[in-house]
């Protein structure tokens, strides 16, 4: 059983570096541009999973209340960046 077990931790590497150098691939067929923009989309898709989880942990918030806690969040994230 402990050989199937290392099988399958060196398969599972195998598909790990396989994904990664995909993606490298891919970034690097990618204009500068599209990589400019990247930024801003991320932080944007960021900011969706930051409002889902607050809307999963205050369910009566309205939008209004969803974008002040969300902007806590952030500043809460600046604050910390500036202490490192």
């Amino acid at each position: 059983m402990n050989s199937s077990i290392s099988q399958r931790d060196k398969d599972t590497r195998v598909l790990i570096d396989a994904i990664y150098w995909h993606k490298v691939q891919r970034a690097r067929e990618r204009s500068p541009v599209e990589k400019l923009l990247d930024g801003p989309r991320l932080f944007d898709f960021g900011c969706e999973i930051m409002r889902s989880s607050i809307r999963a942990q205050h369910p009566d918030a309205d939008e209004s209340e969803v974008a002040r806690l969300l902007t806590e969040r952030l500043e809460l994230g600046r604050r910390l960046e500036r202490i490192r």
